[in-house]
């Protein structure tokens, strides 16, 4: 398994908000507990919410802080397509003006930044294509709103998905989608989107395929 799969599939398992020893995400991803300290402070660098320390356990929180305000997610994505555009700009003097402004958000995010590398917005190591994906989370969410299926292309494999909530994990945004073809919950990296279509198919909340079911899973998974 590739290192940058292998930090994904941590994510997954710690985003339930419960305490994870290290042995178990040692002995569930099959990787050694040294490993798993590294990967640990991989993602707290990559600005991933990660908490807790060696001996007590892992967890990730959901909340995302700038003291003093609270931002949502569609605030924190406005933030990061808004800034990360004016970044690429070919006017210098905006550039580096927006790669400043990232440097300071990223200077009081509420987790240890002692590792942790400056240009919160323009995704850094393990997933430094991260901002490849910025350019899908308007057609994503469009489509989540709206309750339109997409076709997703990943890895040369195009599948119709129901999408049904995005999510961001310090530099790396997540779809979770209801797979047409596989007829099960997926949760995809946005970044590693090749081609992205609405589909004029809609959808309704059917039993055992909502946002709700995936969610009574994810909690079942955990207990």
């Amino acid at each position: 398994m590739k290192r940058a799969d292998r930090l994904m599939q941590l994510v997954q398992i710690l985003r339930d908000g419960n305490l994870h020893k290290a042995a178990h995400l040692s002995a569930t991803v099959g990787v050694s507990l040294r490993t798993i300290y590294r990967d640990m402070e991989t993602l707290a660098a990559s600005g991933v919410p990660i908490e807790g320390e060696r001996g007590v356990g892992y967890r990730v929180t959901a909340a995302i802080t700038l003291p003093p305000l609270n931002l949502t997610m569609t605030e924190v994505e406005a933030l990061h397509l808004g800034l990360s555009a004016v970044g690429q700009s070919e006017d210098t003097q905006l550039s580096v003006a927006a790669r400043a402004l990232l440097a300071k958000i990223d200077a009081v995010m509420p987790e240890d930044r002692s590792r942790a590398p400056t240009g919160y917005g323009f995704a850094i190591y393990p997933f430094a294509d991260a901002a490849r994906g910025f350019q899908h989370l308007p057609t994503i969410r469009q489509a989540i709103r709206a309750r339109q299926k997409l076709s997703i292309t990943i890895a040369r494999i195009e599948r119709t998905v129901r999408p049904l909530q995005l999510d961001y994990w310090g530099r790396l945004w997540t779809c979770i989608v209801w797979c047409e073809k596989a007829k099960n919950f997926s949760e995809l990296r946005v970044d590693q989107i090749t081609e992205l279509r609405i589909l004029p198919s809609l959808f309704v909340d059917e039993h055992g395929k909502s946002l709700a079911d995936f969610n009574a899973r994810r909690v079942n998974a955990g207990s």
